[in-house]
């Protein structure tokens, strides 16, 4: 795909002035950096704000009399324990447990906001389509009709509460209906990068002028504009999955290590959900297991794994972490391999490297309350 078909973000013309540079990002042309660096830009976000441009994200509306019992029917997480005003991580799974997306549910009472990955949205809304034929029920992609603006590190609230005129914000995986800066917002309390924030959906009219104002109302505390490497880092370096990397068709919860963040196995019968219980009973044959390198080299998404002179397994997310400067990653390994402690060896250009099975995350923000 050339750059011609790519589309591009409301926010495309305002990267290209300021030193964005633009890449190609599941079917949209997208800022991985600016002119400081992924590295400096990661560490804004870990000791102060960066505003992320997501409006490649999809967003789905859900409405009308049989939206409870479908968004029970085709996702993980149990809705009715979502008050108005919450949101909770889930997932798409198909019959055999495997992941078709990972998003979030968001209650907004009227109406249910689901947020896709931006690969998956055309794949999702046929999917969410064909499991609502017969119902009472609205889908409606505001996608294209809308922006998302993530605002996210320890100064948010405060880069935040200067543009909402008082009023407050919302608590950690709540929403709300809030003006920022005069133009209405939905504002949820989430993000992707293991540090506080906030993620906010306009009208795509008002995208630039949201992103100009919170960059105004945030150059006092360090803020600026972030691109694709910077988020990658963090959120990998919070364990945080990525869809294509961690997550895929053929990967189930319970073998990522995401059936209690993202899955309620009690209270309604989704798809997908005898067959994470047998692999629950069972236990899976792999799992995603965290790593540090002991031995000098950067591991890379493909690069195998090996255990005890054999392959076990491929790594699915490598990087040196700016946080903790060490060189770690994520990768699915046969079950008896992932155990905290052990070794392994990442196969890096025909070397062996060895390195070290960890506990997840590899760095932990101090700034949650």
């Amino acid at each position: 795909m050339d750059d011609a078909e790519l589309r591009r973000t409301p926010l495309h013309g305002w990267h290209e002035t300021n030193g964005g540079r633009m890449v190609p990002f599941g079917g949209w042309q997208m800022p991985v950096q600016y002119e400081a660096g992924p590295r400096e830009e990661h560490q804004r976000v870990r000791t102060a704000a960066g505003l992320f441009d997501t409006c490649h994200m999809g967003r789905f509306l859900v409405d009308g009399q049989d939206a409870p019992a479908f968004l029970q029917r085709v996702q993980t997480w149990d809705i009715a324990k979502l008050d108005s005003g919450r949101a909770h991580y889930a997932m798409l799974l198909r019959e055999d447990g495997g992941v078709l997306d990972d998003i979030f549910v968001c209650r907004l009472d009227p109406g249910w906001l689901l947020v896709v990955n931006a690969s998956n949205r055309g794949k999702d809304l046929a999917h969410l389509s064909a499991v609502a034929t017969g119902m009472d029920l609205r889908i409606r992609d505001l996608s294209d009709a809308t922006g998302m603006i993530a605002l996210q590190g320890p100064a948010s609230s405060r880069v935040l509460a200067r543009l909402a005129a008082g009023a407050d914000l919302p608590a950690y995986h709540r929403v709300v209906r809030r003006k920022v800066a005069g133009i209405e917002a939905t504002v949820c309390a989430t993000g992707y990068t293991g540090e506080p924030g906030f993620e906010l959906i306009v009208p795509v009219v008002d995208c630039v002028g949201l992103w100009e104002a919170l960059l105004a109302a945030g150059a006092a505390e360090g803020l600026g504009a972030c691109g694709l490497a910077a988020r990658d880092s963090l959120r990998a370096e919070a364990c945080l999955p990525l869809y294509g990397h961690e997550l895929d068709e053929t990967v189930d919860p319970v073998s990522a290590g995401l059936d209690k963040a993202a899955v309620r196995m009690s209270g309604h019968d989704f798809i997908g959900k005898s067959a994470l219980a047998s692999i629950a009973a069972s236990g899976p044959a792999r799992r995603l297991a965290a790593f540090r390198m002991t031995e000098a080299g950067v591991p890379r998404q493909g690069y195998p794994i090996e255990a005890g002179g054999r392959a076990v397994g491929a790594v699915t997310t490598g990087l040196f972490s700016p946080s903790t400067g060490l060189y770690v990653g994520m990768g699915y390994v046969e079950a008896g391999c992932a155990e905290v402690g052990g070794t392994v060896s990442i196969v890096i250009r025909d070397a062996r490297k060895t390195a070290r099975v960890v506990a997840r995350p590899f760095y932990r923000s101090p700034h949650w309350r």
